[in-house]
């Protein structure tokens, strides 16, 4: 059989999820059992294809099923190791999702409605991933967002959700021009929509040193794209307030959808190394993101708001990582952060899991600033023995240094947890081993992620000047507020710590001013929804 044939087979889950949606108008109500059994048959057979394009990506490497329809426009599927490897993430987490949503919605009487709509939001996104061709990458990109909004208003008797799903709109338009300007731009400049061609004309340049015209341009607007779509400063304030949503849409949500910027950019991989500036869009941005929705996340006393500020942060964490072009560490970290969240959201009101939390109790920290110093000089010592014996070179790996970098700043915490206390000897030598095993677990996975996505990626180079410093600057900071935190014992009670505490927790107000314009854009629908909201 031919290979490009076999290679449509990896739209049948989504044509089968499709086919569910149109089923679900005809089932919108009380237990829908055909959209229920279409909905659990379509998340299956969505695994067996992921394990059978798998097969065909190994062996064959890169496979394309083209079918054009005008000037080299058309509807391309692309199977490699990137799109493979999310496509099966995908598979796994819809069939979660899916059986989740059968007994959480047990009994509702828009059910129906509700499946046939996250079937339809998980066939976008899996032909978001196969896509090959620019058009078929715009459509299904707009689609995602199209279908997801439809689940966040699911309930339109929920004012805050509205509005949540609104802002979200904005931005995911403002997000849509960014990207149709770019992808126009990009087939004037090639003359095809094919992203393999593409792809290697931008590998002879890069190889040669020769610069494409206007590629500055089309890789700023690919970022900006991807930094609106994965909510990032200071456009987080929908992902926060969506919380009202059914819990298989949050997990859905920050399990998957929101991975569409990441993954958009590793995707046009060789669009960004073209250019210089938008990989440094992508480190400032997705940098200041990562760091201030991880502090802001440590505030929060809710669970959802503070996965939301926990998704905000990954999300950050990915892209700049893209930008420093350790493109094999953002997709191990797309994936693992995947299945955490989705676990996450599902069991967020779970008694049992709330019980095993209760139980665990930490040391008391003693505040001794002495004894603090010596922790964070561990935890260096431990990093850079590993990165040593690693054989990583501080000139050549100097991306992916601070991303490990960055990750063991998290685990000082145990070693000064371990040392600023009465904890015995004992503790500290099992912090040890846990920096090392997350240490080794880190550069092992990279190294695992970049023999599989190599051929699909270009080859990690050495910064520029104004990189380094940014890198820099980045090391200090996230290192400054390491400290803060770990010597929080030393002054967490006095006021004005106290009183920079709340501030934090409400994300120091950025929020705001784009909640008024919104609220001013739709204020007769709003205050419509809010008496409605009373008079129920």
């Amino acid at each position: 059989m031919n290979i490009q044939l076999l290679a449509f087979i990896s739209f049948i889950p989504a044509f089968a999820f499709i086919i569910t949606a149109i089923v679900s108008w005809f089932q919108p109500g009380l237990r829908p059992n055909l959209v229920k059994k279409m909905g659990i048959v379509s998340a299956l057979i969505s695994i067996i294809i992921a394990v059978l394009i798998s097969f065909l990506a190994i062996q064959n490497g890169l496979i394309e099923s083209s079918f054009e329809v005008l000037d080299k426009i058309g509807f391309t599927g692309r199977l490699d190791s990137v799109s493979v490897i999310m496509f099966g993430m995908i598979a796994l987490l819809s069939y979660i999702v899916m059986r989740f949503s059968l007994n959480y919605l047990d009994g509702d009487t828009n059910q129906g409605a509700f499946l046939g709509r996250m079937a339809a939001t998980i066939a976008s996104v899996q032909l978001f991933v196969l896509s090959g061709n620019l058009v078929l990458l715009y459509i299904s990109w707009i689609l995602t967002s199209v279908s997801l909004h439809r689940l966040l208003v699911f309930y339109k008797d929920r004012p805050r959700a509205i509005i949540a799903a609104r802002k979200k709109f904005i931005m995911a338009r403002l997000a849509d021009a960014c990207l149709l300007v770019a992808f126009v731009l990009l087939y004037n400049q090639f003359n095809t929509g094919n992203l393999e061609v593409i792809f290697q004309e931008l590998k002879s340049s890069i190889s040669s040193n020769q610069p494409i015209e206007g590629m500055e341009v089309i890789a700023l607007l690919i970022a900006t794209a991807a930094l609106l779509k994965s909510a990032q400063f200071p456009t987080h304030g929908w992902l926060i307030e969506v919380m009202e949503t059914p819990t298989p849409v949050s997990a859905l949500l920050h399990a998957g959808l929101l991975n569409a910027g990441p993954f958009l950019i590793i995707r046009m991989a060789f669009v960004m190394e073209a250019t210089s500036t938008a990989s440094i869009l992508l480190i400032i941005l997705g940098g200041f993101t990562a760091l201030f929705a991880s502090v802001v996340f440590l505030t929060q006393t809710s669970v959802k708001t503070a996965l939301g500020y926990s998704s905000v942060a990954h999300m950050g964490f990915s892209l700049m990582t893209c930008g420093l072009g350790v493109y094999p560490a953002a997709m191990l970290h797309l994936v693992a952060h995947s299945f955490y969240k989705a676990h996450s959201f599902l069991s967020s009101g779970s008694v049992i899991d709330t019980l095993r939390t209760s139980k665990i109790s930490s040391s008391v920290r003693e505040g001794n600033i002495f004894k603090i110093f010596i922790g964070i000089i561990l935890a260096l010592i431990v990093y850079t023995a590993f990165a040593t014996f690693w054989g990583l070179d501080l000139k050549r790996d100097i991306a992916l240094v601070t991303i490990g970098a960055i990750i063991i700043m998290g685990l000082s915490r145990l070693f000064t947890s371990a040392i600023d206390s009465a904890a015995s000897f004992t503790l500290i030598i099992k912090a040890t081993l846990l920096a090392l095993l997350v240490a080794t677990a880190f550069f092992l996975l990279e190294s695992g992620a970049h023999h599989l996505i190599a051929s699909q990626i270009p080859e990690l180079i050495t910064p520029s000047h104004y990189e380094l410093i940014i890198i820099c600057v980045i090391l200090f900071v996230f290192g400054a507020v390491t400290f803060i935190q770990i010597a929080s014992p030393l002054f967490s009670n006095r006021p004005a710590y106290q009183a920079l505490a709340i501030h934090i927790r409400n994300g120091l107000y950025v929020n705001t001013l784009f909640d008024r314009i919104v609220r001013a854009l739709y204020s007769h629908n709003y205050e419509t929804l809010k008496r409605n909201k009373k008079l129920n």
